[in-house]
């Protein structure tokens, strides 16, 4: 590559003309070549003139022999905060491929200029803002929409690989950048979208970054998660439903010309419903809609997943979970990369749950993490349409077992008492299990309708449930009742008795929030959430909406076989009865307290997506 001139003016507006362009073709050196670009090239008036006296090379060659005067000198231009703000984008491919050349050239001789000139390239990762002002008053500032966008992206991250191919240390000073420059978290989705595509192109040719930039790219979304409740985002889009409906009739009224209207709203239909409402929401679904895509990319070719990148992939993307996403309470949709990506191949859903369990059984690790680790199991192992049975299985096993192991040790302790803080993970497994066999217990049953009785009645949850440490009175009641309404149904355990007696109990009382003498009840003393819960994100759902498993509402008559009183089994004549598919039955009666079981429907707030409550109302007496 030849070296470039330095006997340049920045230039202005204009653009170059096509004999400066023959003149540059014909002659690559001399006083020709730099007439061209004074005269012809940059016919605007300059707003600053950067003479070096000669081409990169000679100015090397001097300051190599001790003439240090055109050396300085250059420096000194570069030091100007002006020359980082050279036009060079948009301007014919000769001056582009000049200034790159200039840039390789220079950090090749003196490393000092590398930070400043990584700064300068990480700053056009993002469209330019356009103002316009009437006198002192802006009255617009927008991002620049400008077809070249792309184009002068993929520029940008030329000059990076030119830089690195001179500069192997490159990707180690570039990140630091890459981290200062990230835009606020509230500026425009435009802005955050090409920035972040542009960090994700960057980690494709600096493998090494990969790590880094994963981490820093989601660490960013977490905070706009945060900032946005899956209850807010959907309040949001039910007050725009009801709003335009309530405009659609009278919208006619006002409309000047339908043709023109009607033509509008088809054309950017598609668009609108791609929308969220919510503005952080839009945000963050725009965001995490790129980094999904990007997953794909990585870990497919030609339509096959790649094991060996997928393996890479999951090996950063866990460690950013552990360290980002675990500790994090209730966010809404960014763990759904993690769903997404143990989509792929069952090896890597499989890899995540054992993950998963070893941090819920391994008492090194703070109670609180063991606790969001069982959120996690259960969620997962409840909406992942691709986990199949038989792993669901093999999960609850495990679960179960270290129950039963962990009642084992309670049993001549002085703890086997009804304690969160004492025994939080053990409540968090519990739970796993419950909301695992709500989701699951018709795939466990189906098939053969005895051995999968036989299955559950193996897993002995009467144990569990009786015992004095009192699962069902920590875990979620939306849960609870549901078990206990199918568990009922199977006659595998009767849990009623024991729920009546809890709500008859005072339940834990804490301070309100926002302060003064007033007082809550504590409906969710394990604080639990459940991460997997429905992505309401428009553009998200459709990477995750076929690999969901969803809440299907009971039927009406499912409804009433849950509230018959279900009779005590007889062991006898049991083979009979289980080969007809029934679930046996005698005279002797489990009764149900009347006001026990409330069939009124409806989801908390707490729990949005999970099955509904079925509130279970305290015995009168």
């Amino acid at each position: 590559m030849a070296a470039p001139l330095l006997h340049t003016r920045l230039p202005g507006d204009a653009a170059a003309s096509s004999s400066a362009v023959k003149t540059l073709g014909e002659s690559r050196t001399g006083i020709s070549y730099m007439r061209a670009l004074e005269n012809d090239f940059f016919s605007s008036p300059p707003r600053k003139t950067v003479r070096f006296g000669g081409t990169v090379t000679e100015v090397l060659l001097k300051y190599k022999k001790g003439e240090t005067n055109d050396f300085e000198l250059l420096k000194n231009q570069l030091l100007d905060p002006d020359i980082k703000r050279l036009p060079w984008l948009n301007r014919s491919q000769t001056v582009v491929e000049e200034y790159l050349a200039f840039l390789a050239n220079l950090v090749s001789a003196q490393t000092v200029f590398l930070r400043p000139c990584l700064s300068m390239i990480a700053s056009h990762f993002v469209p330019p803002r356009v103002i316009i002002k009437e006198g002192d008053v802006d009255v617009s500032d927008s991002d620049d929409e400008d077809d070249n966008l792309p184009a002068n992206f993929g520029t940008c991250h030329r000059a990076l690989q030119i830089i690195a191919r001179y500069v192997p240390s490159t990707p180690w000073f570039l990140m630091p950048i890459l981290v200062e420059k990230f835009p606020f978290v509230r500026k425009s989705e435009r802005t955050l979208e090409c920035y972040v595509h542009n960090l994700l192109r960057i980690s494709v040719y600096f493998p090494t970054l990969r790590h880094e930039i994963l981490e820093l790219i989601i660490e960013k979304l977490l905070k706009l998660d945060v900032n946005a409740s899956r209850q807010d985002i959907e309040d949001a889009e039910e007050t725009a439903t009801q709003t335009c409906g309530g405009t659609d009739s009278t919208e006619g009224l006002f409309n000047m010309d339908e043709d023109e209207e009607t033509e509008h709203e088809t054309k950017a239909g598609p668009e609108r419903l791609d929308q969220m409402v919510h503005p952080v929401a839009e945000c963050l679904d725009i965001l995490m809609s790129l980094v999904l895509s990007y997953m794909k990319d990585v870990c497919y070719v030609d339509g096959q997943v790649d094991n060996g990148k997928t393996k890479d992939l999951y090996r950063d993307l866990i460690n950013i979970f552990d360290k980002l996403l675990l500790p994090t309470h209730a966010s809404c949709h960014v763990q759904f990369f993690m769903f997404y990506l143990c989509s792929f191949k069952l090896g890597f859903a499989e890899a995540f749950l054992e993950h998963l369990w070893k941090k819920l059984q391994d008492p090194s690790n703070p109670a609180i993490i063991r606790q969001a680790a069982g959120n996690y199991i259960g969620s997962f192992l409840a909406r992942a349409k691709f986990i199949p049975l038989i792993t669901v299985r093999s999960c609850l096993d495990l679960l179960v077992n270290w129950l039963h192991i962990y009642l084992n040790n309670q049993d001549s302790g002085t703890k086997a008492f009804c304690d969160v803080a004492l025994h939080g993970p053990f409540y968090s497994a519990c739970q796993a299990v419950f909301y695992t066999f709500v989701f699951r217990h018709k795939q466990l049953l189906s098939g053969n309708l005895k051995e999968g009785l036989r299955y559950l009645q193996s897993l002995n949850f009467e144990r569990i449930v009786m015992s004095q440490l009192n699962p069902l009175k920590i875990c979620l009641p939306s849960v609870v009742n549901f078990f206990a309404a199918i568990t009922n149904k199977y006659q595998l355990v009767f849990c009623y008795t024991i729920i009546e007696r809890n709500n008859r109990q005072m339940l834990p009382v804490i301070r309100s929030t926002a302060g003064g003498d007033s007082v809550q009840t504590c409906t969710n003393p394990l604080d639990t959430f459940f991460p997997f819960d429905p992505c309401v994100l428009k553009r998200s759902k459709k990477f995750i909406d076929p690999i969901y498993q969803v809440w299907e509402d009971m039927s009406a008559e499912e409804l009433q076989e849950f509230k018959k009183p279900m009779r005590k089994e007889i062991v006898e004549d049991e083979d009979d009865d289980f080969l007809k598919g029934e679930v046996p039955q005698n005279d002797t009666v489990i009764g149900i307290t009347p006001s026990s079981f409330d069939a009124h429907f409806r989801s908390p707030s707490s729990s949005v997506g999970s099955p509904p409550v079925l509130y279970m109302q305290p015995s009168p007496f």
